[in-house]
Order: C-alpha cells, then sequence, then structure tokens
C-alpha cells in the first residue's frame, strides 16, 4: 500500500520562525523599558479637595464625640444616676410611712456609704499610684554550664622587707 508521506517541515525553517519571534518579543521589551518611555507610577494632583456640599456642618444625635476615658466615666456617671432614683425613692418612701423618724439621723444614714466610698476611692487611687512608683521586678535566667573554683589561696609574708608568696593550692 503506497503511503501519502509527507516530508516534516525542515527544522532550519522552524528555528528561523522561533528565532524571529524571539527577536520580536525582546524588541517588544526593549521598547517598553526604553528612558523616553518611562511612564511615572504615581500622580499627586495639586488641586485642593472639591467641597462635598455648601450646607454648615449640623450637630449629630447621640452623645458628643470624645475621648475613651472620658465616655467610662460618663457612663459611671450615668449609671450612678440611674441607680440613685429607686435608693432615694425607697428612703422617701421610709421617711414618709415612719413621720417620727429624726432627718439628722437619716441623712447621716444615708451619707455614711457615701463618705466610706469616696474615703476607699481615695486609698485605692493612693495605692495604684505607690503601685506605679515601684520599680518592676527583674528576673534574669542563664542557662548554661556553671564552673565552680574550689582553689584556696594562703598568703605568707616573711622577711626584714615583706615579700609575698601566693600559695595557690586545689582541692
Amino acid at each position: 500500500m503506497p503511503h501519502n508521506h509527507q516530508p516534516a517541515p525542515s527544522l532550519p525553517h522552524s528555528e528561523d520562525r522561533a528565532t524571529a519571534e524571539a527577536r520580536r518579543l525582546i524588541e517588544a521589551v526593549e521598547n517598553v523599558y526604553r528612558p523616553d518611555s518611562v511612564v511615572p507610577t504615581s500622580y499627586r494632583d495639586p488641586n485642593p479637595v472639591p467641597v462635598v456640599g455648601a450646607a454648615p456642618p449640623v450637630p449629630q444625635p447621640g452623645r458628643p464625640p470624645m475621648s475613651q476615658r472620658a465616655t467610662d466615666v460618663s457612663g459611671i456617671m450615668l449609671a450612678a444616676g440611674v441607680t440613685s432614683l429607686p435608693i432615694s425613692g425607697g428612703i422617701s418612701l421610709v421617711m414618709w410611712t415612719v413621720g417620727q423618724v429624726n432627718p439628722a439621723v437619716v441623712g447621716i444614714i444615708c451619707l455614711a456609704p457615701v463618705a466610706f466610698l469616696g474615703a476607699l476611692s481615695r486609698v485605692f487611687k493612693q495605692a495604684k499610684e505607690v503601685a506605679a512608683a515601684t520599680p518592676p521586678v527583674i528576673h534574669q535566667h542563664y542557662a548554661g554550664d556553671v564552673h565552680q573554683d574550689n582553689s584556696s589561696h594562703r598568703t605568707k609574708n616573711t622577711g626584714l622587707i615583706a615579700q609575698t608568696k601566693n600559695d595557690n593550692r586545689r582541692r
């Protein structure tokens, strides 16, 4: 059976095509990286940023912006204000029902916990300042071999003009 066999493309022809393609790619890369064709990668616009609108600023609802400490303190003050209502209402109810209680005694009884808490807070504040003023405890840990020198030294001075001889012996 006869074969219609076409010869494979010649090697030099395909090599020329690959070489031409490689040269074309190399020229394209060189054209991009020429000094006259360098394009900056960033740009800062010197013009001022336009205002979004012409309306003046309006106070926003809610708490005004403040530091974290101020936010914490205001939360504590609000909580104390809310908890003082039932306490004072209960005291008023007791005074109204009893009717014969001395108001000075009730005032002393009601102010005693507040004075105690104020004194306690000052003690804690001073203790915190003292703790902050103490130097930090530093723990130093060393790793490695320990060398102990067990030698003894004897010194003997003799003669009219003192001459010291050290006798170093290891035990």
